[in-house]
């Protein structure tokens, strides 16, 4: 994919302008303004910390389905998700992709590459038109060891990392199939500002199906049923936890 990433502009030091090149539209350029302290692990850098990550963090454009980071790649930049969807996927020895984690608006990934220096361990697919931005490596460690609150993140990012892997094995290792989208569901709901149990930006059917190893039509049968129960309810682009108890108890057999 050719780098077509452009220099953040002058201004605000908690803010970019940028003109993010989209792979798949050639020279066509759009003009982008990026407020960085908006981004949870960078709101609270100084201002120096800011003025370089400003300096050097790059904006790019990738459409749907387009691959963001490749597995065995080099691990060179820390990515931060602005908009959109992401998957984080692994491909089996059958050639079979399977489904990791979903990333949201906020979110920040390829710290493992960068950390050790390794090679991508996983791929990254956008599920949506995504705007990611990428700081380079040398900056991102410099932040790891010099800003305490991004170390602090940092740390408690990666044991909140461990723990939900684990508990997506576990997901994994449920035989009955209608049993492991319950549990999905239960992993991947969080309460929002009216005290509901939500889904927001909920995956495709497919997608779904990808990351806990089954097929889509068992995905969207199992949710008709929970729907036709009035334990969940579907928005658009979301699913709503109606009756939350129920999902549980279900969940858990």
């Amino acid at each position: 994919m050719t780098e077509q990433d452009k220099q953040a502009g002058m201004g605000d030091p908690g803010a970019t302008q940028a003109g993010a090149a989209t792979p798949a539209a050639g020279n066509n350029q759009v003009n982008i303004q990026i407020h960085l302290r908006k981004i949870p692990l960078l709101a609270d850098l100084s201002e120096e910390d800011m003025l370089r990550v400003r300096s050097e963090i790059r904006i790019r454009e990738y459409p749907q389905r387009a691959m963001v980071l490749q597995k065995g790649g080099a691990g060179d930049s820390l990515l931060f998700l602005l908009s959109g969807q992401l998957q984080v996927i692994d491909v089996t020895e059958d050639g079979r992709a399977i489904g990791l984690r979903m990333l949201a608006p906020g979110d920040f990934f390829g710290e493992i590459a960068v950390i050790t220096g390794a090679n991508r361990s996983a791929s990254v697919v956008a599920l949506t038109p995504v705007l990611v931005a990428l700081l380079p490596r040398t900056t991102a460690l410099h932040l790891f060891s010099h800003s305490p609150s991004v170390a602090n993140q940092m740390l408690r990012f990666l044991a909140e990392k461990v723990q939900r892997d684990s508990e997506f094995r576990a997901l994994l290792s449920i035989h009955n199939t209608s049993k492991r989208i319950y549990a999905f569901i239960q992993l991947l709901k969080q309460k929002n500002p009216n005290n509901e149990e939500v889904i927001e930006n909920l995956p495709t059917h497919q997608d779904i199906a990808n990351m806990i190893n089954t097929s889509r039509e068992t995905v969207t049968r199992t949710l008709l049923t929970l729907t036709q129960q009035g334990v969940i309810k579907k928005g658009t682009h979301r699913l709503i936890i109606v009756n939350p108890d129920a999902l549980k108890k279900l969940a858990q057999g």
